[in-house]
């Protein structure tokens, strides 16, 4: 069994910023994680929105900086797959397929992944033209036509963020009438630069190197139109998973974010909650540096409350 005073499940920038700001503490910290560091982050071809990091870098570059950082403050990052947790009094068990993990304090920051169309051409054109954040990559579309695929208040709300930086933006949803607030509706349709398709699926995006069209299938009554939309980019927002397997018991929010106060905290002592998996109103690399930072350091508060430093 390994021991630690704070074991941290998940190596993206919520995981790592709270290894960093425990470790920087002056407690033993340890991060966890099944496949590469940084998540999604390690996709992201040019980070130009976090503050301070000008020009923009891509994810691979950030990650490997933010991992560097809180290595040299003493964090260990151990590449294991976390099957179960457990708390045992003051203990937290974390059982996984190599180790067994022991600690006083658990950082929770596995993140959430985005619900994808699973069509050809999605995974194909990812960071060519295909993207899941409008604030992250619309700014690179200027000018341009575009495609926003969804129905919902995240699907809206980004087509009328990208209506003020692209030429055209055409909005697809699948079902006869947008699943958003009646306000985003209204706001969509008296959006002259937002055009809408209802009925309307999806079923390939094309391209050379980059996007350059979808093919979608309209329903009118009985009949079928296939249509072929040019455009730049496709921006898909159809849900998101929030990683809580591990956790299901604990309280969520509505879209099944776990909930914590301000500290990161959850009901459970010594049990904090960090980044996309956090119940929040808005999901960036910047927010979750910002959740791990906070719940290091309390993390770091409790452990010293305690009084049970390794």
């Amino acid at each position: 069994m390994t021991k630690s005073d704070v074991i941290i499940i998940g190596a993206g920038a919520a995981g790592l910023s709270a290894g960093l700001y425990a470790s920087r503490s002056g407690i033993d910290a340890i991060i966890i994680d099944q496949s590469q560091i940084g998540g999604q982050i390690a996709q992201i071809d040019s980070l130009e929105n976090y503050p301070g990091f000008f020009p923009a870098q891509d994810g691979v570059s950030f990650i490997e900086q933010l991992k560097e950082q809180a290595m040299y403050f003493g964090t260990k990052i151990i590449k294991d797959t976390v099957i179960s947790i457990d708390k045992k009094n003051q203990d937290f068990i974390v059982k996984a397929t190599k180790d067994t993990y022991n600690s006083k304090a658990l950082i929770y920051a596995t993140g959430a992944t985005h619900n994808h169309l699973n069509i050809p051409g999605e995974k194909e054109f990812f960071a060519r033209g295909v993207s899941y954040c409008a604030i992250c990559d619309g700014p690179f579309f200027k000018d341009r036509e575009i495609c926003v695929v969804g129905g919902g208040d995240s699907a809206a709300s980004e087509a009328l963020y990208l209506s003020k930086i692209a030429k055209k933006v055409n909005l697809i949803h699948r079902r006869n009438k947008l699943k958003c607030q009646k306000t985003l509706t209204e706001r969509i349709k008296n959006t002259p630069n937002i055009e809408l398709y209802l009925n309307t699926t999806v079923e390939q995006i094309l391209g050379d190197k980059t996007v350059t069209s979808i093919q979608a299938k309209q329903t009118n009554g009985t009949t079928q139109d296939t249509l072929n939309l040019p455009c730049s980019a496709v921006f898909i927002f159809v849900g998101m998973s929030p990683q809580v397997s591990l956790l299901d018991t604990l309280p969520k929010d509505e879209g099944g974010y776990l909930i914590t106060n301000e500290k990161m905290q959850t009901a459970i002592p010594g049990l904090f909650i960090a980044g996309d998996v956090r119940s929040k109103p808005l999901r960036q690399i910047i927010t979750a540096t910002s959740d791990g930072s906070i719940a290091g350091f309390f993390a770091a508060e409790y452990i010293n409350e305690l009084g049970t430093k390794s």
